[in-house]
């Protein structure tokens, strides 16, 4: 079997946030007291950060300890086999001030849980880190077994 020899392209901070807003659904990463969490947010860009909405919940807790936080998506051109995923670390903070809550109210944010979500998170990035990458058909992949041969009776 040949390896795929292309590499992963390491994406600029530019190339991050344009694969970000082509997206609105990021995985939210939050380091917990009891451990890491892991949640589905439905997000927006804006202006170099992450805003998006909650309601009382660990989301919101953790927020509010001042927890470290990441988010990751990422997504996939079919057409064109390639795929990419972008991580983004730093810190979340409660939008507060009367008028930033305001302003948030117009971003398109669009959660897909009904329910309350009334406290807008805005995630001030530390670090952004992207890389994008070739989707390799499924014959490609390694699996603990390739090269070997099977037995007659499998």
């Amino acid at each position: 079997m040949e390896e795929n020899s292309a590499a992963p392209e390491v994406l600029s901070d530019s190339d991050c946030w344009d694969c970000l807003r082509g997206v609105s659904v990021g995985r939210l990463a939050v380091a917990l007291e009891d451990g890491p969490d892991i949640f589905p947010v439905n997000y927006t860009t804006d202006h170099g950060t992450i805003v998006f909405r909650t309601g009382t919940g660990t989301k919101l807790a953790a927020v509010e300890s001042d927890a470290r936080v990441a988010l990751e998506a990422d997504g996939v051109n079919q057409d064109a086999g390639v795929a990419w995923s972008v991580v983004i670390r730093g810190r979340a903070e409660l939008v507060k001030r009367p008028d930033d809550v305001l302003e948030s109210f117009s971003l398109p944010l669009f959660p897909w849980q009904a329910g309350k979500k009334d406290q807008f998170v805005r995630i001030v990035p530390n670090s952004v880190s992207g890389r994008r990458f070739p989707v390799v058909e499924p014959k490609e992949w390694w699996t603990p077994g390739a090269g070997t041969s099977r037995s007659a009776v499998e």
